[in-house]
């Protein structure tokens, strides 16, 4: 199952969805040719990664731009732009030592590790690192210090390091003050990473509506209305609701096991698996980037190919060896998803309410989906269970029964 950890969209049940008249569209599953805002009044829902990429680019379209928020987010520059040629003539000269620093690295990234706590440092240390790492862009801020991830305190000079930067950034100290989170610790949620965002509600053209204590109650045939009975008009609705992530693509799929035990059911209280490459009771079912491996915490393309080498080596293991089927053990689950749940628990993380919980879907377990102990840990126990003839599996010449 290749199926994605992001990919499974996640529009609301809002009431009277099916009335509005307008144009309608979700971040998750945008039209291949584009969508042109000029001249339209558009209301965003949502502020999360996929409205932080696009509100920039709709609001230099669009007439005029409502920003409906209910939890704030920090945002990181990209800094996007040309590589440096020194840099990339660096990169290339082993390139093969560099993909496998990568893959033994904490995150999939190469990148100097931190050596000190935040708490150790003076605050002009911390002050001139968290610039540093500001100018350099995306995730590097988050490896600004060795406790950033787990301890409150530390993290919370990240946290108001990254405030500061909304407030410089935009005029209305009102609307700096709505965009600044405070509800969970930085990073802890998913990180996102912005070109020219908290410069968007600078225009004369884009609004902020906080929702968080007056939350959208229903569509409308020409927009949106709130609890309070607020109303809104839109010529266009874009839902930046995110995903129902990890999890949310598989349960799509009638996936059954042994004794016609559904996916489903077995992961009811939330996604049990083994590495996070298979689940007891479904015989030859491998997930890539599964629930409970590093996945969405790393650089997806290392997680990936290093799930898709695994499994390629395993599967010319079974061939060599004629096994007909693998499917992991009960033990090797269970023991798995208690390291993985014991792991999550040093951390700030298990905090905020995210998606990595599964809190974006209602109804969804509260459980800690992807696995934090780091990309090269991973990788180095999933060898070692392949060197040990893999190790927590149980092996089969028989063809698997009744599963499908």
């Amino acid at each position: 199952m290749a199926t994605g950890c992001l990919s499974a969209a996640r529009v609301p049940d809002f009431k009277g969805l099916d009335s509005y008249k307008g144009e309608w569209y979700h971040t998750g599953e945008w039209p291949h040719e584009g969508v042109d805002f000029t001249g339209k009044t558009v209301g965003v829902i949502g502020t999360g990664s996929s409205a932080i990429q696009s509100i920039p680019l709709i609001a230099a379209q669009a007439k005029h731009l409502t920003v409906f928020q209910r939890t704030a987010n920090f945002s990181v520059p990209a800094h996007n732009g040309p590589i440096d040629e020194e840099y990339k003539a660096k990169i290339l000269q082993d390139y093969t030592a560099f993909r496998r620093a990568a893959r033994a690295s904490q995150g999939g990234v190469v990148r100097a590790p931190a050596e000190k706590s935040a708490l150790e440092a003076t605050p002009e240390e911390r002050q001139r690192e968290f610039e540093i790492r500001w100018e350099i862009g995306g995730f590097a801020i988050g490896g600004a210090f060795i406790d950033l991830a787990i301890n409150e305190e530390a993290n919370a000079t990240a946290a108001e390091f990254v405030r500061s930067k909304i407030r410089q950034t935009v005029k209305d100290p009102a609307t700096a003050e709505l965009l600044c989170p405070r509800d969970y610790p930085f990073a802890t949620k998913r990180l996102c990473v912005d070109t020219g965002y908290f410069e968007t509600f600078n225009r004369d053209n884009v609004s902020l509506v906080d929702v968080k204590n007056n939350p959208v109650s229903e569509i409308t045939k020409t927009g949106l209305k709130l609890q309070d009975g607020t109303a809104y008009d839109f010529d266009a609705i874009v839902f930046a609701t995110g995903f129902d992530a990890m999890t949310g693509a598989l349960s799509k799929i009638d996936i059954q096991g042994r004794g016609g035990l559904k996916l489903n059911e077995k992961w009811e209280h939330g996604p049990r698996t083994y590495l996070g490459l298979q689940a007891a009771g479904f015989p030859n079912l491998f997930t890539i980037t599964g629930p409970g491996s590093p996945s969405v915490l790393s650089n997806m393309i290392v997680s990936i190919e290093q799930h898709v080498d695994w499994i390629t080596d395993c599967l010319e293991y079974l061939r060599e060896h004629e096994t007909a089927t693998i499917e992991a053990t009960t033990r090797a689950e269970d023991e798995w998803v208690d390291h993985v749940n014991t792991v999550a628990s040093f951390t700030l993380y298990p905090k905020a309410n995210s998606w990595y919980l599964g809190a974006n879907v209602p109804g969804k377990p509260r459980v800690f989906m992807p696995y934090i102990g780091g990309v090269g840990n991973y990788a180095q126990k999933c060898d070692q269970v392949a060197k040990e003839g893999y190790e927590g599996f149980a092996l089969d010449a028989k063809e698997p029964v009744s599963a499908r």
